[in-house]
């Protein structure tokens, strides 16, 4: 029964319906009417909280310096209207560059079901408008361009990946097999004002889970992603790129080996620590039963092959859970429904994954986003968009 309640699941994150939908659909319960409630929030060099979320056709950017006590008034992000998507894994992102601009991407939707542009606008160190959006990609097919996020690092540049289905299309064209769809990459190396031609990073990508992105060790962008491995197990891969955004190697990260013809809609999230550990959270079905895992992935330091460390998290009921790491504390953050109410938990390691802790951090009766956690400086925070409470942040121990 399980097995088939994930299966419906996935069904449902693909006929496109919101992330709480299909959690509600797995739990039996009534699906409440649809809100798009993902939003992104990061903590800027000077230590200013910075929310971006969806009003109607438009994103809005939402600042405070008390930890969203009180806000600043609000600034729009594109200034012309236009589709966004922002609804489950299909989130805006946001990061800073090293002149402390903030960059704000996001996906806009086209005509054609499943398919869209990667979007970007900039926000000048001290400007109070934001830049004409610009698509990052120079291909301009009515096809899926989804789920990007982006990274910057200390020299300036700019990666942006996303989910895309150029070559799936193509394999059509020629009658081919092709699984699944690729993970494209573009960079800039002028702060996000122009972006080079984009490259394939993989094959064989699933059409729709978040990408996680961050930087490894020595600086370069690090991204983990689901992944279809032949001839349809739906783990998960890791990449090393280079400056370009070609990947120096694309390695297997999980092996849980899990078998469905179909995207559950929940992608994994990654963390690097100070040491250089690779931490990753991920949901996946393993011995019959679907759970979200933590584990220390392969090729970090003194861990070259295998996942270490790998533990379920939560119950069986936890969902979206995202991780990171600062002032040598590690820390997970996940939603789960209780049979009641949607709460908020969470881990903290300080002794780089192998101990954890337990957190109960907040509850609540209506529609939520996915949780994430934030890092201002050495410290981390929870942060987790609730439909009746607004946007909150929670400070992690």
């Amino acid at each position: 029964m399980k097995i088939k309640l994930l299966l419906f699941a996935a069904i449902l994150s693909l006929a496109g319906t919101t992330a709480l939908a299909h959690e509600h659909a797995a739990h039996g319960t009534t699906t409440p009417a649809r809100a798009e409630l993902a939003s992104m929030a990061a903590f800027s060099p000077d230590g200013l909280l910075h929310v971006v979320s969806k009003e109607g056709a438009q994103l809005v950017l939402r600042r405070s310096s008390d930890e969203g006590r009180t806000w600043l008034p609000p600034l729009v992000v594109n200034s012309r209207p236009e589709p966004i998507a922002a609804d489950g894994d299909s989130q805006p992102k946001l990061a800073f560059n090293r002149n402390g601009d903030l960059l704000v991407s996001w996906t806009k939707p086209l005509a054609r079901p499943y398919t869209g542009e990667i979007r970007l606008a900039r926000l000048d160190k001290g400007a109070t408008t934001f830049t004409e959006p610009l698509t990052v990609h120079k291909d301009r097919a009515e096809i899926t361009h989804r789920f990007q996020n982006l990274v910057t690092d200390a020299s300036g540049r700019v990666t942006v990946l996303w989910i895309d289905k150029r070559a799936q299309e193509a394999a059509k064209t020629k009658k081919q097999t092709y699984r699944g769809a690729a993970v494209y990459s573009a960079v800039s190396t002028d702060g996000g004002r122009s972006f080079a031609p984009e490259n394939k990073v993989a094959d064989y990508s699933c059409e729709c889970c978040r990408i996680a992105l961050t930087l490894d060790h020595d600086g370069a962008p690090l991204a983990l992603w689901r992944h279809v491995f032949a001839p349809n197990e739906r783990d998960h891969a890791l990449a090393r790129l280079k400056p370009d955004g070609t990947p120096e190697q694309v390695l297997r990260a999980t092996f849980d080996r899990w078998k469905v013809d179909a995207c559950p809609h929940q992608g994994p999230s990654l963390a690097v620590d100070a040491k250089g550990t690779r931490h990753a959270v991920w949901f996946d079905q393993r011995d019959g039963d679907g759970r979200v895992f933590y584990g220390r992935l392969p090729g970090g330091p003194g861990n070259n092959n295998q996942v270490e460390g790998q533990i379920p998290v939560g119950g069986p009921r936890a969902a979206h859970a995202d991780i990171a790491s600062a002032g040598g504390v590690l820390a997970i953050v996940w939603k789960e429904f209780d049979g009641e109410r949607t709460r908020l938990r969470g881990l903290r390691s300080t002794d780089s994954g192998r101990n954890f802790t337990p957190l109960e951090l907040a509850a609540t009766d209506g529609n939520t986003d996915q949780p994430r956690v934030i890092a201002r400086g050495e410290r981390l925070f929870a942060f987790w968009r609730q439909a009746n409470e607004g946007f909150k942040v929670y400070p992690l121990p």
